[in-house]
């Protein structure tokens, strides 16, 4: 298995997870709120310390190497930039269909979907709820795919533990799907295929990232001048992943210090790891 494939089996693998969010809240009768809480602050924990402890100083590294006058200026802009995009796609949003406000977590709970279908009396536009919240989390995926996939190339122990931080974050996403899809048709089935097909914009990323690089003569290893860039963007838009939706939605979950636990833990995993390579 070359470099290639093994990155996107590792973004299809992350992507998938808002499957799995669908099928915890389907079938199980209660999720643990805490336990939620303390994996997605494990998750931001990870993506924290890998940003700026592996991506961000070896994509300075590389540009230096490459001797480029103020390339460790364009790095800086270029891990804003990697910011910025995440933040306009958050823009693009409209808040009551943002993926990461998750209706609940069980069905037999107090969510937004009820809230919905008891205001309106209406199936089609709790239907409508669902399927917009799965193509807001799709096009939100879209830049996660691609910062999954560009990691694993870079390194493949880091490029799985941006796989697992990046599922745990799907998670909530999932839920966020599944919960209006089977208010609305009463179906496990749908509702599970929606909150799993929202997830499968990560490969997609990943694949059209792949494609333009190819098309455009782009290296997407070590070997390519514009390379450091790349690594630093995904830096950024793991780190505004981690600090505006990662850590919100647990601390929404859980008690403060069960998020910042997971987050010590997240870091301390990550780092441990690094020294034992």
């Amino acid at each position: 298995m070359n470099g290639i494939t093994g990155a996107l089996i590792l973004t299809l693998i992350a992507g998938s997870a808002t499957g799995i969010g669908g099928a915890l809240v389907l079938f199980k009768k209660k999720i643990s709120s805490n336990f939620l809480a303390g994996a997605l602050g494990l998750s931001a924990g990870v993506m924290i310390f890998i940003s700026l402890a592996e991506l961000f100083p070896e994509a300075q590294a590389m540009i230096a190497g490459t001797g480029m006058p103020h390339g460790k200026v364009f790095v800086l802009v270029a891990f804003f930039v990697g910011m910025g995009l995440i933040t306009l796609i958050d823009f693009a949003i409209p808040e009551y269909e943002n993926p990461h406000e998750a209706s609940g977590l069980s069905l037999d709970a107090r969510t937004a979907a009820v809230g919905v279908l008891e205001q309106t009396g209406s199936e089609k536009a709790l239907h409508r709820l669902g399927l917009m919240s799965a193509l807001a989390i799709a096009v939100h995926n879209f830049p996660e795919g691609i910062a999954t996939f560009i990691g694993a190339l870079n390194d493949p122990e880091m490029g799985a533990g941006i796989t697992f931080a990046i599922a745990i974050h799907n998670i909530p996403e999932g839920i966020a799907v599944a919960i209006p899809i089977y208010y609305a048709t009463k179906s496990k089935g749908k509702a599970l295929l929606y909150a799993t097909l929202s997830g499968m914009s990560e490969p997609v990323g990943a694949l059209l990232c792949y494609a333009i690089a190819s098309v455009s003569g782009i290296e997407l290893t070590g070997g390519s001048p514009a390379f450091p860039l790349v690594l630093a963007a995904v830096a950024g838009i793991m780190i505004y992943i981690s600090l505006d939706e990662l850590l919100p939605t647990a601390e929404k979950y859980g008690k403060h210090h069960i998020a910042i636990a997971g987050v010590v833990g997240g870091m301390a995993i990550m780092g441990i790891s690094l020294l034992i390579m």
